[in-house]
C-alpha cells in the first residue's frame, strides 16, 4: 500500500497485520482519485472507517486542505497515526476515535468529500448517510464516495443524496453521491 500521486507520492504506508482491517487496494484508490481529481484540491475530507488512513492521506497528498480520520479500532488508530507520521501530515490531519455516529457528531466543518468504507455486511450505509444529512455535514458541492461489494446494490437515492456515478472494479463497486 502506497501513496500514488501528489506531495507524498511513493511513500509506503503501514499495513494491517491481519484481515480485521480491509484497506482500499491501490488499483481501486487510483480509480477513485481519477474520478474525483477536480474535487480534491483544497477540500476538507472525512475518511470514515479509516482503517489505515489510506484514502484520506491520498487526498491530502493531492492537495486536500484537511482530513478527519475516524475509526473505533485501536489497531486502526495506531496505523493511522503511523501513516500520518510517515507522510508528515499531522498539521492537516484530525483523528477522531470512536464509532462512526460519535465521530460524525464531533466534526465541525462542512465536508467536501466523505470516504465511506464501512464493513460491507454490517448494514451501516443508510445510517451513515442519514447522519450526514441530519447533521448537515456535506458542503453544497460535496460528494460521498461509498465503497461496497459488488453484490451490495446501492440505491439511486439514499437519505436525499442522489447517486451521480457508479463504477465496478472486480468485486468492489464505488458509488458516488451528491
Amino acid at each position: 500500500m502506497r501513496i500514488i500521486a501528489g506531495d507524498f507520492k511513493g511513500r509506503k504506508l503501514e499495513s494491517p497485520i491481519n484481515n480485521n482491517i480491509r484497506p482500499t487496494s491501490d488499483k481501486v484508490k487510483e480509480a477513485i482519485f481519477n474520478i474525483i481529481a477536480g474535487n480534491v484540491p483544497e477540500a476538507i475530507c472525512v475518511d470514515l472507517f479509516a482503517g489505515t488512513g489510506n484514502l484520506g492521506l491520498e487526498a491530502i497528498s493531492r492537495g486536500a486542505e484537511k482530513c478527519y480520520f475516524c475509526d473505533s479500532s485501536n489497531e486502526s488508530i495506531g496505523l493511522i497515526r503511523e501513516n500520518i507520521e510517515i507522510c508528515k501530515a499531522s498539521d492537516v490531519s484530525r483523528i477522531l476515535v470512536g464509532d462512526y455516529s460519535r465521530t460524525l457528531s464531533r466534526i465541525t466543518d462542512k465536508i467536501d468529500i466523505f470516504f465511506l468504507d464501512p464493513p460491507y455486511k454490517a448494514g451501516l450505509y443508510e445510517d451513515c448517510f442519514s447522519q450526514i444529512r441530519e447533521l448537515d455535514l456535506l458542503a453544497e458541492e460535496g460528494i460521498i464516495i461509498a465503497e461496497h461489494g459488488a453484490k451490495d446494490i446501492m440505491p439511486d437515492e439514499i437519505c436525499g443524496f442522489e447517486k451521480i456515478k457508479e463504477k465496478k472494479y472486480g468485486t468492489i463497486v464505488i458509488s458516488i453521491y451528491g
